[in-house]
């Protein structure tokens, strides 16, 4: 190996139905307007062996290989924790992961969805009314979603998955982090969306793979915002559907930015210009 190839920052996603990802792009642009030397790469479980022990593999091959990182995504941001040494701080209040650093032979999980998240919302929807939010999905991405409500100052969130269980474990998650606010599992959705200021999506329905919306049509109402944390297509069926009835939306765009930005610093130890990969995004 030279000399150049060994300063090579190597980082990657590893991931189901990732074709479509921006994340290298983004991220190598990035570098390369920094002057730094970076590869990303795609780690697709639709186009290789996706065996139980796959997820494990892969990590062990890219610490090998001397990457500096990875990301992970749908469907390994909880499955990955019980292959990592440390987690930080927010990962392990959230107990998902979308970022995982290779250090001194340890691997260490972060969570850099929550800043996505937030920093999105502050900037598309920064007069949202917050009292009364529902929140589709309560997976890895669902998690920080919601712990992301919480900082921005959401009074009521409601929690919807098929699965109640994960609902309810989201919300004994976080219920020690949400001081006065209320947060709330329910194993149906509400009869009546009247009172209902917001709607997020954060599960998989609307990528290319899930297509379609992930709650009836005849729930949205005009005086509602609705945000998704899907970004490809940008604009999804449950997005499209809120414009036409006129709701203030969120694409899962700038999530998708705002998180990688946080990845890229601890991949590189260099801030990057948000609004500089917001633009090219």
């Amino acid at each position: 190996m030279n000399s150049a190839s060994a300063n090579v920052i190597k980082v990657g996603l590893i991931g189901a139905s990732i074709q479509s990802s921006r994340s290298p792009t983004m991220h190598m642009e990035e570098a390369s307007a920094l002057g730094l030397p970076l590869t990303y790469e795609l780690f697709d479980f639709d186009h290789q062996d996706s065996d139980a022990g796959a997820l494990a593999r892969l990590l062990t091959h890219k610490q090998q290989a001397g990457y500096a990182g990875v990301n992970v995504t749908h469907p390994c941001k909880q499955s990955v924790i019980q292959h990592l040494d440390e987690l930080s701080d927010t990962a392990l209040i959230l107990n998902a992961v979308n970022t995982v650093l290779f250090s001194g032979g340890r691997r260490v999980g972060h969570n850099t969805d929550w800043q996505g998240f937030l920093n999105s919302f502050r900037r598309g929807l920064p007069t949202a009314t917050l009292d009364r939010v529902l929140l589709l999905g309560a997976g890895g991405a669902g998690m920080a979603v919601a712990y992301a409500m919480l900082l921005l100052g959401v009074k009521q969130l409601i929690v919807f998955d098929t699965d109640i269980s994960k609902a309810q474990t989201l919300c004994n998650t976080l219920e020690p982090h949400s001081a006065t606010q209320s947060i709330q599992a329910i194993s149906a959705l509400p009869a009546t969306m009247c009172d209902i200021h917001g709607v997020i999506n954060s599960t998989p329905i609307g990528m290319q793979k899930y297509p379609g919306l992930p709650l009836p049509a005849t729930y949205l109402h005009p005086n509602m915002w609705v945000a998704d944390v899907v970004y490809f297509p940008l604009e999804t069926e449950l997005l499209k559907t809120a414009k036409t009835l006129g709701c203030a939306t969120l694409d899962g765009g700038g999530m998708a930015v705002y998180q990688a930005a946080a990845a890229f610093k601890l991949f590189t130890g260099v801030e990057p210009n948000a609004e500089r990969m917001m633009a090219r995004f």
